[in-house]
């Protein structure tokens, strides 16, 4: 199944440019956060790495660690099917997990920290499903990633990994998912196999609607209403489905500015997105769905009896989008992709709201008793 031919990776560095300045070296190991390779770039294998770095640091060896580096580093058939899965860019399992992570937490008992072992199984269950939903939308993709310079050197789009190789690919990543998703009750297991149909048809949508953020959002929040049913063994609509609400509006919102990298090229190659579809009108409906996003976080609050730093959480994770929102330069790729990546930090400080204003539920039954 793993191919040991050369990647294509491999034989474009070779013909890309070497640039031989300062300010350049550190970009000649890997590449710059969250990005495809581009012809002005070049990777280096990891023992060439470390001396370049040592030659940086004047006789110092220095030590980093990326998930890029990480993929780097591992045995040549390896990489395409870790890239496949996009190992080297966590920033999607981040988006995936959070959700789960918010709905773990609000679930637990008042006053306890949320269960760690379902945080470790709800991440195995992202960074695995993550993975599948990559390679099912780089299946779909092929011939439109060949025409997208952001997209080009993908797995599959390449020649790195065949179709029937991902396919089988595939069917290993699904069946070690399902291995997670059997961990759980019997209600929830029902519930994550209801979500295969969204992660195998989030692909279409771009072919057939301007709305695909809508259906990724959809598919990416799922864990908002399986993190509840998993700790308590149903859900608590009264706080699933806002919380589930509030995380599509959140994907509208992110998705809609990573969206913006490709316009000009989706625009040659037809395919469809939020981004499109808002043209200059983007900040104001961004706006809208911050407002919605909001006002559903309120409503997660009253139902599941939240404490002041939920709220105070709320007020940063606010005044984070309105930023986000506002300083957006939705015609610069670099842009785009950093405000996009940012919403890791804002995603972990409602997480952190959530759990400290769960912990402060004992304490205020404590006074009032």
């Amino acid at each position: 199944m793993l191919s040991t031919k050369p990647t294509c990776w491999d034989t474009l560095t070779a013909l890309r440019r070497f640039h031989w300045h300062p300010g350049c070296l550190s970009g000649l190991y890997t590449l710059p956060h969250g990005k495809e390779p581009r012809s002005d770039t070049f990777r280096v294998r990891p023992g060439i790495h470390r001396n370049i770095r040592s030659l940086v640091g004047h006789g110092r060896r220095t030590f980093s660690v990326s998930a890029a580096a990480i993929v780097n580093a591992a045995p040549g058939p390896v990489q395409p099917y870790l890239r496949l899965m996009r190992l080297d860019k966590p920033i999607g399992t981040w988006l995936l997990y959070l959700p789960c992570t918010w709905s773990i937490a609000l679930a637990a008992e008042p006053g306890s920290l949320p269960d760690l072992g379902m945080l470790a199984l709800f991440g195995t269950g992202a960074v695995l499903m993550r993975g599948a939903g990559c390679t099912i939308n780089d299946m779909w993709d092929k011939d439109f990633d060949k025409k997208v310079s952001r997209t080009a050197s993908r797995p599959i789009a390449c020649g790195d990994v065949s179709r029937l190789q991902a396919l089988l690919f595939l069917g290993g990543q699904l069946s070690l998912s399902l291995g997670v998703l059997v961990c759980l009750n019997y209600y929830s297991i029902a519930l994550g196999a209801a979500s295969l149909s969204l992660v195998v048809t989030y692909p279409l949508m771009k072919r057939l609607t301007y709305w695909p953020q809508l259906v990724l959002g959809l598919a990416f929040n799922w864990g908002a209403l399986l993190g509840w049913a998993a700790v308590r063994g149903a859900c608590d609509w009264s706080v699933c489905l806002p919380l589930y609400f509030s995380g599509v509006m959140w994907t509208l919102i992110y998705d809609t500015i990573y969206a913006h990298q490709d316009k000009e090229d989706d625009v040659k190659v037809g395919v469809k997105s939020t981004a499109l579809r808002f043209g200059e009108q983007t900040k104001p409906w961004l706006s809208v769905f911050m407002g919605a996003m909001m006002a559903g976080l309120v409503a997660v609050g009253v139902h599941a009896e939240q404490t002041l730093p939920y709220y105070a959480a709320l007020s940063a994770v606010t005044l984070h989008l309105v930023h986000q929102i506002s300083t957006v330069d939705m015609d610069k790729p670099e842009d785009c992709w950093k405000k996009f990546v940012s919403n890791k930090n804002l995603g972990l400080l409602l997480l952190l709201g959530i759990i400290a204003g769960n912990l402060c539920k004992e304490r205020l039954e404590k006074i009032a008793i």
